[in-house]
């Protein structure tokens, strides 16, 4: 009584060519928004972890280096994964390299 019959309606014809169309029209904003995230983010982090893999790998003995935390040192000696930080005479701190993120000018450190 208080609801109405519901009808069938038959859906428009719509060509075959028209609905591809409108799916990759559909798609066009994500994929311009994953380029653009590329480009924007992802992009500069990889070159940023490739310089900072470089200056890792270029460490000697008696650069001064900054670390994560701060310290400022000397490096006294290499080892595979750990470097020893000379920070005071006679001090000695063992740091994973991957703690480096300054190389100083040479005699920075007093």
């Amino acid at each position: 009584m208080f609801i109405s019959s519901a009808f069938a309606q038959s859906a428009p014809a719509v060509a075959a060519g028209g609905d591809l169309q409108s799916t990759l029209m559909s798609m066009l904003p994500l994929v311009l928004m994953f380029v653009v995230l590329y480009f924007v983010m992802i992009r500069p982090q990889m070159k940023k972890q490739k310089e900072h893999k470089s200056m890792i790998d270029a460490l000697v003995k008696g650069d001064e280096v900054v670390t994560s935390g701060g310290l400022l040192g000397k490096v006294s000696k290499m080892g595979e994964s750990h470097i020893g930080l000379e920070v005071s005479n006679g001090v000695e701190v063992q740091v994973q390299r991957s703690a480096v993120v300054q190389v100083l000018p040479k005699g920075s450190i007093k």
